[in-house]
């Protein structure tokens, strides 16, 4: 698939002119576009003061669902991928992030649902990376993934050349072995039927008769989308990769937990692990309960953990 990627030409300016929280300094951001074959994909670039040829940058990439650009969805707002990119600017590293298709102001790019593979969103991804590198007058490219995300930036990690790769909460295992962890504890009117599906699809193998309590999860229309990402191991493509890593887990993460983040550190010979004492899934302190750790996603004024703002940027900034 070809990409053509360009800057909206309106947007001449930058947008967005805010003060570090910090005191150290301030950071600009615009609306730039990616346009494919099946439409146009919305992200925006963050760069913090005086950003120059020696500025890093890093492409940011959402986790799974109808998670966009800035870590939220239409059941809750928490910003906490826009905090990220705000903080990362703070201390002299710029980013872009972005609605991956059928996402947000992205919705449109997505085409049918029965169309979308695993590799769709690699190749987008690798279609960022490859605009960044050659368009932009920055420094060295990272990528950094959460959740889902980063299972899609390791593998544009491997496939391209880039500098470094951050994963925050990815899993470590297959995403059918994450759906069998997670409705494990599910009653078994729910958790038997998910299963001999997961396990179909697993094995390639559509399922046509769906139970409506499942529907939303596994509706035939996403079916060809989750056999597809379930034939990608994290644990085997890290492995592959020749360049630095870090893994940044918070350990009061209710969908991802630390053991997942400590397989994937044993896996790839270059990873640093970061584990981030009383952190979230969307890197928010929070207690380990379900309740008010669930509570945490729907409130967009909480900050982002500092410490793990600290570690990424110390990393990404190491030489």
């Amino acid at each position: 698939m070809r990409y053509l990627v360009f800057i909206l030409s309106v947007l001449l300016s930058f947008i967005v002119s805010e003060r570090s929280a910090y005191g150290q300094g301030t950071f600009q951001e615009k609306e730039v576009t990616l346009l494919t074959e099946s439409g146009t994909l919305y992200g925006t670039m963050t760069l913090p003061e005086n950003a120059d040829g020696n500025t890093p940058v890093s492409l940011i990439i959402a986790g799974s669902g109808p998670t966009d650009r800035n870590g939220n969805n239409p059941m809750m707002t928490n910003n906490s991928l826009m905090m990220l990119a705000h903080r990362l600017a703070e201390r002299g590293i710029a980013s872009i992030r972005y609605d991956k298709r059928g996402i947000a102001a992205s919705d449109e790019a997505m085409g049918d649902e029965s169309d979308l593979r695993f590799e769709n969103y690699v190749q987008d991804a690798v279609a960022w990376q490859e605009e960044i590198t050659k368009e932009y007058q920055l420094g060295e490219l990272s990528i950094i993934g959460h959740s889902e995300g980063s299972l899609i930036g390791m593998e544009v990690a491997r496939q391209t050349g880039i500098s470094k790769f951050i994963s925050i909460a990815g899993p470590a295992q297959s995403a059918d072995d994450i759906l069998r962890l997670q409705l494990a504890d599910q009653p078994d009117p729910i958790k038997n039927p998910s299963f001999q599906i997961i396990d179909s699809l697993a094995a390639g193998h559509r399922v046509q008769n769906v139970p409506s309590q499942l529907y939303a999860l596994f509706r035939p229309s996403v079916q060809p989308y989750l056999i597809s990402w379930f034939e990608y191991n994290p644990q085997s493509i890290i492995k592959q990769l020749k360049i630095p890593v870090l893994i940044v887990q918070g350990t009061t993460d209710i969908q991802v937990s630390v053991a997942q983040a400590q397989m994937l550190s044993q896996s790839a010979a270059e990873a640093q692990l970061l584990i981030v004492e009383g952190m979230n899934h969307i890197l928010k302190e929070a207690p380990p309960q379900k309740t008010p750790n669930a509570m945490t996603y729907n409130q967009p004024n909480l900050p982002v953990v500092q410490e793990a703002v600290e570690g990424i940027a110390a990393f990404i900034l190491k030489p």
